[in-house]
């Protein structure tokens, strides 16, 4: 019996070492590194720190930007680089403004919606809804030359050979050119807007190999892909010096003004076109290096060439990816398993590259233009809140300073439509700008997401300075949501609407109250934010507990939670089966609430999965529906949600989540994927046992570490 004993004691202490044994991270990261052998538009690779992104073609630069326009375009962009055109006609923001009173209460609440007339005001909305929009700040490529003269094509590339170091964030870039060699290197550092590139090859020997940058001007459209070379006479460049090593170039448009600072080894940089500049490598060498850096300053800088970005390229990648939590899907029998481990990475690479700023990103991160380069408040939970669960809250934290620098506008749009508090801008530039929207003025969902972010900064490690930074934009938050609650004195309740628009943005302002999800987060943020007083010792609001006792139930019928109190057809019409299934996030993105009953969130789902119309809905969707099925206990339908085969639920080769032909690239759902799994991994507050989100069926071997529980 004592040798039995003691067998099970050391086969459980080799059990438990075994499970505790540190991932081998960079073998999990490297063995997704990125190979391109074609020129597809839509595989391209980009280099960045967060709030600078530089994204390149199979030759490791921007050398063909139109041939990728309709792909994963060949975008430089950054945080501060935004611009807006003359406004001739002197447009008033209050021109965009329309009253409504949606529940008979007298309220004349003005919101900035797309007006179709008179043909003035229409024009002032569209007016404001391109200004201001995020520049493309240039393309930096190769110009590469043939035999005959003629500048290459595409289509003469031979032998394609790129590969993405995800661990080191270097690229290099292989082909031939009429049978001769030509290797890159890029890297971006991680510090400063810049680009660092080595190039090899006897092209330059021969003068057939040249570095060009084009300045593309702003398109003004919904999408900007920086290939725009129209309009040449409304900005301008000029080189501002240059010699054997530097170059600095200006470029200046309506009202941004910015530079190009170049170093490069022994060559000339000169002018070449209008709004066009050539450096040419000095032909005594088979290689040259150079970095560009783009600032809205002219500020002096110490010489660095490709050495310097490699170095902190590869030292500011191995911090990152040491950082934080890690999963290792190695040794799994699901077949599934290297392919969610594979979008893990690159989704991990991917939203640090693009959404590692000091704002909400836009969908389409630092690549190309969607809504004008604007970002979407509702869209922060997605590209915010997989920062503080996988460990990294300083990631997430930088992009809170938005809502510092954007408070008084965001409390004067409350006060325009007669709430306390603070209402936030649902879309906006980097400054809080409100852009004119009949859907984005009457979205609420965005309002909760600033208490659950900061609330997830505070459990990090329970510091009081976190509450004491962020108590004024969590309690002003609070104070709007319980002032925009309307009291139904025959019902004895309060409801959210009329006049909202759901996450699922099918159902019109006018006619809709208490949809599903709205009603959840705000019981359970409004509560948060008592707690917050508790913490702070401070008395719990008096209005804010009236509402959350008053506060409408979940809408039911016939077992099922409904999307809307006010669309009892919610699973007839089909219109009511598109879009957003939001229903899904009342238990999922939000927590599990008194007021929510289990059975019937799972007969929802059920139906939903039944019925919707899943060929329209959003890349999210999938990773809140995995969400949801995990929280009921249902780790087989989670996966099966995360791998549903529908063409928004792609995952390109280099990683983004693909939607559409307008779309190509869409950050919530790589936000989405990194939120699920490490829900899935760690479990929730209430969660039970370990990995509660995957199967135990034998078919998952999991390593993870670093992971935070959700709430």
């Amino acid at each position: 019996m004592k040798k039995i004993v003691i067998y099970l004691s050391l086969f459980c202490i080799g059990f438990s070492s075994m499970n505790a044994q540190k991932i081998d991270r960079k073998k999990v990261v490297q063995r997704h590194n990125v190979v391109n052998v074609t020129a597809d538009t839509l595989s391209t690779l980009t280099v960045g720190n967060g709030k600078f992104a530089y994204t390149v073609d199979i030759t490791g630069m921007q050398s063909f930007p139109e041939y990728y326009k309709n792909g994963v375009s060949l975008g430089t962009q950054s945080e501060w680089g935004w611009n807006s055109f003359p406004n001739t006609e002197n447009y008033k923001f209050e021109e965009t403004l329309k009253p409504y009173d949606f529940n008979n209460d007298g309220r004349n609440a003005l919101y900035s919606v797309q007006i179709k007339e008179p043909e003035r005001n229409k024009k002032a909305v569209e007016y404001f809804r391109v200004n201001q929009h995020r520049l493309q700040l240039g393309n930096i490529g190769l110009e590469l030359i043939k035999k005959d003269g003629k500048k290459a094509q595409i289509s003469d590339l031979q032998n394609i050979n790129q590969k993405i170091d995800l661990w080191t964030g270097i690229i290099t870039s292989e082909f031939t050119l009429e049978g001769i060699p030509v290797k890159v290197w890029t890297a971006a550092f991680q510090n400063s807007d810049k680009i660092g590139v080595k190039i090899e090859s006897d092209l330059i020997k021969q003068k057939r190999l040249k570095i060009f940058a084009r300045y593309p001007y702003p398109s003004g459209q919904f999408l900007d892909e920086a290939v725009f070379y129209g309009n040449e006479n409304q900005h301008s460049t000029k080189l501002m010096s240059s010699n054997s090593n530097q170059g600095l170039i200006e470029h200046k448009l309506q009202t941004a003004d910015y530079f190009t600072q170049l170093y490069f080894t022994d060559g000339k940089l000169s002018e070449a076109g209008k709004h066009y500049f050539v450096y040419e490598p000095s032909p005594g060498n088979k290689s040259a290096e150079l970095t560009v850096e783009f600032s809205p300053k002219n500020q002096k800088s110490t010489k660095t060439l490709f050495a310097d970005a490699e170095k902190e390229s590869s030292t500011g990648w191995k911090n990152f990816w040491e950082s934080g939590a890690a999963v290792d899907f190695d040794g799994s029998t699901d077949k599934r398993a290297n392919e969610l481990e594979r979008r893990i990475v690159l989704s991990e690479y991917l939203t640090k590259v693009q959404c590692g700023g000091s704002n909400p990103p836009q969908e389409t991160g630092l690549t190309f233009n969607s809504w004008y380069g604007k970002p979407h408040t509702e869209m922060h939970w997605w590209h915010g809140v997989h920062y503080a669960l996988w460990g990294r809250p300083e990631i997430l934290e930088k992009q809170m300073d938005y809502y510092f620098r954007s408070f008084e506008k965001a409390k004067k749009l409350a006060e325009r439509q007669g709430y306390k508090g603070v209402r936030w801008i649902k879309m906006s530039d980097n400054d809080g700008n409100e852009s004119p929207s009949s859907v984005a003025a009457f979205l609420i969902w965005e309002q909760p997401h600033l208490i659950y972010m900061t609330e997830l900064l505070y459990r990090h490690n329970k510091d009081r300075k976190v509450l004491e930074k962020y108590k004024d934009l969590v309690f002003a938050t609070a104070e709007f949501m319980a002032d925009f609650a309307t009291y139904d004195k025959e019902k004895n309740r309060y409801n959210l609407g009329k006049g909202v628009i759901p996450a699922q943005e099918v159902f019109p302002a006018k006619d809709t109250f208490n949809p599903t999800y709205e009603v959840a987060y705000w019981d359970w943020a409004l509560k948060v934010a008592q707690e917050w007083k508790e913490r702070l010792g401070e008395p719990r609001d008096k209005k804010w507990d009236d509402v959350i006792t008053k506060l409408a139930p979940l809408p039911v019928q016939d077992g099922v939670y409904l999307s809307t109190e006010s669309a009892k057809d919610s699973f007839t019409f089909p219109k009511w089966m598109t879009d957003h299934p939001s229903v899904l996030g009342a238990l999922g993105m939000v927590p599990e609430s008194p007021k929510l009953d289990k059975k019937i969130m799972k007969n929802t789902l059920d139906i939903v999965w039944e019925r919707w119309n899943w060929s329209h809905t959003w890349g999210w969707d999938f990773p809140m529906t995995a969400m949801t099925a995990a929280r009921l206990g249902l780790p087989n339908k989670a996966l099966d949600a995360l791998f549903m085969d529908i063409q928004t639920n792609t995952y390109l080769k280099n990683g983004h989540n693909f939607q559409d032909d307008r779309l190509r690239i869409y950050l919530p759902g790589n936000g989405g994927i990194l939120t699920t799994v490490a829900m899935m991994l760690e479990g929730w507050d209430n969660s039970t046992g370990q990995f509660p989100g995957f199967p135990k069926d034998g078919t998952w071997k999991i390593k993870a570490e670093g992971f935070k529980k959700m709430p």
